[in-house]
């Protein structure tokens, strides 16, 4: 039996009791997807983008990476930022990293992970941008929170400079970009107060150009 029979049989139970409490639930899921959230959030395995919204499948697109980057070179990101926006027609972007978070953790450290320390390299510079406001936190894990939150804003500037948002805001399209961060100590969720709606909300140099 292989050790993973368990999980099988989980998912047996979990569809047979969502099958008999919404009966159609499957029928009517498999039609199509109409999510009007995309959701950018860490691959952290506390923080499950459906359960900690109560949201049901097909309620909320998901991607998740280490730390919850969005980097202007990762095609994966880009690739689900396009689908989201341009298919879905999502209404709200949300990228939701949390407190604790062990890649914003390992980027301050000057020890050698490995190949992700490539990835993290994208959260040292964020740091380095914006020392002056961690040189008066003594803790640890202050600093750690701190760079957590920073880290958020950051990517929702990212999200909101790509050609794929800009473009949707050309057209008109109803699309906002928020920011949240959560934590696992007692599963609340706090917006960051980051939310952008339009290109007027950021810096000239990322808007693109009405066709003349």
């Amino acid at each position: 039996m292989s050790n993973l029979d368990n999980l099988l049989d989980n998912n047996a139970q979990w569809a047979a009791r969502v099958q008999e409490q919404r009966p159609g639930f499957f029928e009517n899921l498999a039609h199509q997807q109409t999510p009007e959230y995309l959701w950018i959030g860490c691959s952290d395995s506390r923080v499950p983008a459906n359960q900690i919204v109560g949201l049901d499948p097909g309620d909320i697109f998901v991607h998740r990476n280490v730390a919850n980057l969005v980097v202007h070179t990762d095609f994966n990101c880009l690739s689900v930022l396009q689908y989201a926006v341009e298919v879905l027609k999502v209404k709200h972007i949300i990228i939701c990293g949390h407190y604790g978070c062990g890649g914003v953790a390992a980027a301050l450290q000057n020890m050698e992970h490995g190949l992700i320390d490539n990835w993290l390299r994208n959260i040292k510079d964020l740091y380095e941008q914006h020392e002056v406001l961690f040189r008066d936190i003594k803790s640890d894990e202050e600093r750690v929170n701190a760079l957590c939150m920073l880290n958020v804003i950051g990517q929702v500037s990212n999200v909101s400079h790509t050609t794929i948002v800009q473009n949707a805001w050309k057209r008109g399209q109803d699309l906002s970009v928020h920011g949240w961060i959560y934590s696992i100590k007692d599963g609340l969720i706090k917006d960051l107060d980051s939310t952008l709606t339009g290109s007027e909300q950021v810096p000239a140099i990322y808007r693109l150009s009405e066709p003349e």
